[in-house]
This record gives C-alpha cells, structure tokens and sequence, in this order.
C-alpha cells in the first residue's frame, strides 16, 4: 500500500482489522490517505478472516511510510504468545486463531519480526489533545496507567456499557458523571462490536466513540477522522472473503 504525500495531515482511527487485508486497503483508499496523514490502530489485527499474516506485514510497512501508533487488542496477545511459544491456547484456536495460524503457513521468514512488531504495540495512546485510545477500556480510576494489569486494557467492557447507559444529554459538570470518564477529552474504542446494538457505523456515548463495527463478522471495517468525525467504510467483508465463515462468536 503506497500512498501520495500531501501537505495537508489529518489523524485517522481505524477499527478492528481481524484478518481483513482487503477491507484495510478499501478504507485507507476511501479515506483518501496520505503519507503525511497519522494512522491510530485501535488493535485485534488477526484472528477471523485468512489474511492475518498479511496485514501484519501490510501495517509494518505502512508504518515505514508514515507515523502509526498501533495499539494491542486481546486477540493480538493471544497470536503474540504463539508466534513467542508456539503454544496453542484452545480459547484462542476456536476465536480465529485457527485461521491466522494458517495465514503463517510460509511465513517463517517473517514471524520473528512480527512477534517484534507485537511486542512493541502499547495498551494505549494519549495524544496531545488528551484523547485516549485504547483497544477495550479500563477499570481504575485513575485511568489506565494505573491499571494492575495491563491486558485489561485488552478486554474490559464496563467503560462502554457504562458509557452507553448514562443520559446522552449528561454533561461532564454533573455530580453523575463518571470520574473514569472525566479523565480524558475524547475515548476512542474497539473491542466490542457495535453489532451487538443491531448498529453498523460507529457509535457514540458520552465522550466515548467505538470505532469496532463488526468486520470480523457480519460488519464492515471503519476508519474516522478524529478532528471532524467523517467516517469511512469498507464493504461487507465477509463479501470481500467470499467461502470463509470468519469469526463466529466473540
């Protein structure tokens, strides 16, 4: 993927990839990307579709070209053991990783390298503007720093469930809304695919985006634009993957 430069630099988040080489390389068409533009990868790039390998080696390419920040995804920790072990966790097997285990039939030349790349992802991202990104969410309360663990930034739901359960209309001075929340500007999510509230585009509660939409089922993979909440999709991809069943359960 090769892109022109450009004077003009725009900040892009981009869901959950899932194996979907052919939905990465739609949307970053679609948005009209750019060598000067930042891309923020909210993480979980394997496991569902057959192009695992494949787009690890397309975003550490892309990340020669331009500034990325790539963030881990549970699924990532779970490829990541693998590639270090070769242990095969049976959770994992039956959550796409029988399919990203067959995208690396191969790829020996190349494993090392992506366990590397792996090993280097952060938990999470706060940017100049105090916007978070982050692949799931976080429990303490003082934000993820403090987290004990730091794979519950890989899988927590209870900052989006509770996002969404709050009044829309609740302001950030009120008694009633959450501290966790306060601690950051804007939120940006993965992890928990907006498919579940029979909702296909990015969704919005309180401070909190969720740019997950479902591409390693039914959905489409999303890119946005940060600073002005344009949003960019990809086809079906099961569509694009035609044969394959992808990920059936989460």
């Amino acid at each position: 993927m090769n892109f022109k430069s450009s004077k003009l630099k725009n900040t892009f988040v981009i869901g959950d990839i899932h194996g979907g080489l052919k939905a990465l390389k739609q949307v970053l068409e679609k948005a009209a990307v750019t060598t000067n533009d930042t891309l923020i990868f909210l993480g979980d790039y394997v496991d569902g579709w057959s192009e695992s390998a494949q787009v690890m080696e397309a975003v550490i390419n892309l990340s020669k070209q331009q500034q990325c920040i790539f963030l881990k995804g549970n699924h990532d920790i779970w490829c990541e053991d693998w590639l270090r072990t070769g242990y095969i966790d049976n959770t994992w097997l039956a959550h796409g990783g029988k399919e990203t285990i067959e995208s690396y039939t191969g790829m020996d030349a190349v494993t090392q390298q992506h366990l590397q790349f792996f090993e280097q992802m952060r938990f999470y991202y706060v940017d100049e503007h105090n916007r978070l990104f982050i692949h799931a969410g976080f429990t303490a309360m003082q934000g993820p720093k403090a987290e004990l663990n730091a794979a519950t930034c890989c899988w927590d739901r209870t900052l989006w469930e509770m996002a969404l359960t709050l009044d829309k209309g609740i302001k950030k001075t009120s008694l009633f809304y959450p501290k966790r929340l306060k601690l950051f500007n804007e939120i940006y999510i993965g992890h928990t695919p907006t498919l579940y509230y029979n909702v296909e585009v990015p969704m919005h509660g309180c401070n909190v985006w969720n740019i997950d939409t479902g591409a390693a089922f039914t959905g489409r993979l999303s890119i946005m634009d940060i600073d002005t909440k344009q949003f960019w999709q990809s086809e079906v991809v099961k569509n694009l993957y035609p044969g394959e069943k992808g990920r059936n359960k989460d």
